[in-house]
């Protein structure tokens, strides 16, 4: 790190249990987030501005205008604009030296499997449950911890999932993948324009706390964390891993 560099990332690196060992491997870390939309702006900000070396972003959406009363990462000359393009620049302005790769498609298949393997950590910021299982098995297959919240109305939630211990839980252990599954959407829903941005602050933070090897912190892995932003309640669950699961269990 530079002169610059030492100063931009001080109060990280004043941290007893960061200092330069963790901000120097946040610096070299590879995220890559999947939604560009309401989780997806303040986790991908936060991690800018922490100094994530590298943030591979995956989106197919343009921006529209009802995105912006909870999209923070897109402003009213961003609508009609990809959101990959329009994120970008708002993180290039943040941070300079984070390199921000964009992925203007849907990842499915051989190049959701291709962009897992070349991260470190992946961040579910989607909003679709079939997307959900597919990011999960391919974190699983390539031992890449996932960082996964989701906010719909006024209720939210975020979970680590970390094939690297042997107890953690993945997402189909928790939510079994389902045809029957009806899928809610925010456009159908709503959402709550703050919760978003909390539990997309919440990814940002499990993230950089996994990225740094933050010895005096511990993950959400193998915990649920809920969030019901009408009465501010904050609820932990305890989670485990299913020994049936598809994914993850023994016979998977």
């Amino acid at each position: 790190m530079n002169d610059q560099d030492l100063l931009r990332y001080s109060r990280h690196i004043l941290l007893e249990s960061w200092d330069v060992t963790g901000q120097t491997r946040v610096n070299a870390a590879h995220a890559l987030i999947i939604g560009a939309g309401g989780l997806g702006c303040p986790t991908a900000m936060y991690l800018a501005s922490a100094g994530v070396g590298t943030i591979t972003i995956a989106d197919h959406d343009r921006v529209d205008l009802t995105n912006l009363q909870r999209q923070i990462g897109h402003t009213t000359e961003s609508v009609g604009e990809l959101k990959v393009d329009s994120l970008a620049r708002t993180l290039a302005a943040i941070n300079p030296t984070t390199n921000v790769n964009r992925i203007a498609a849907k990842l499915t298949g051989a190049a959701l499997v291709d962009a897992v393997k070349a991260a470190d950590i992946v961040l579910d910021c989607t909003d679709l449950f079939a997307t959900r299982h597919a990011i999960n098995r391919a974190c699983f297959a390539a031992k890449k911890p996932l960082v996964s919240g989701a906010a719909i109305g006024f209720d939210g939630q975020i979970s680590v999932f970390d094939p690297r211990n042997a107890a953690s839980p993945c997402y189909h252990c928790i939510y079994p993948e389902s045809d029957s599954f009806e899928e809610t959407r925010c456009a159908e829903m709503g959402v709550f324009a703050p919760l978003v941005g909390i539990v997309g602050s919440l990814q940002a933070a499990e993230a950089l706390k996994i990225l740094s090897q933050l010895e005096a912190g511990e993950s959400l892995c193998g915990r649920l964390l809920t969030i019901d932003a009408k009465t501010m309640d904050i609820t932990t669950l305890r989670l485990n891993r299913d020994p049936g699961c598809r994914v993850c269990g023994a016979n998977h």
